[in-house]
């Protein structure tokens, strides 16, 4: 069985229910000993930027600000596309504790350890 998991999640204030059900998932793929890693992608990227996952929460589910620093507290891996956080005009200085820019090969990289990956 494999031990690694993706979630794309490619939404953020544009859809605020499909982002904060992607880190609620991601949230329990760690907790349950998956190898988990976000890839942030499209709008997806701003969930990267300081102050921007404050502005998130959905009822019934904890504050998206929370949702990614226990993600990231619990050993979850939080990647940002490099191409989509750079189209929208954010530098590394806008990036918040834990996330790291890559490029598409790192995850290709990931993916083909035999990951099992959902998209948000």
């Amino acid at each position: 069985m494999t031990n690694n998991f993706c979630v794309n999640l490619t939404h953020s204030t544009d859809d605020a229910d499909r982002a904060t059900v992607g880190m609620v998932v991601a949230n329990a793929a760690v907790a349950s000993g998956k190898n988990t890693m976000v890839f942030l992608s499209s709008e997806g990227v701003r969930l990267a930027v300081k102050g921007v996952a404050a502005q998130i929460a959905e009822e019934g589910f904890q504050p998206m600000a929370t949702l990614v620093q226990n993600f990231v507290a619990a050993g979850g891996v939080l990647w940002v596309c490099s191409p989509c956080f750079k189209k929208r005009s954010y530098t590394d200085s806008d990036l918040i504790e834990g996330a790291t820019i890559v490029g598409g090969a790192k995850l290709v990289e990931f993916l083909s350890q035999d990951a099992a990956s959902v998209s948000y």
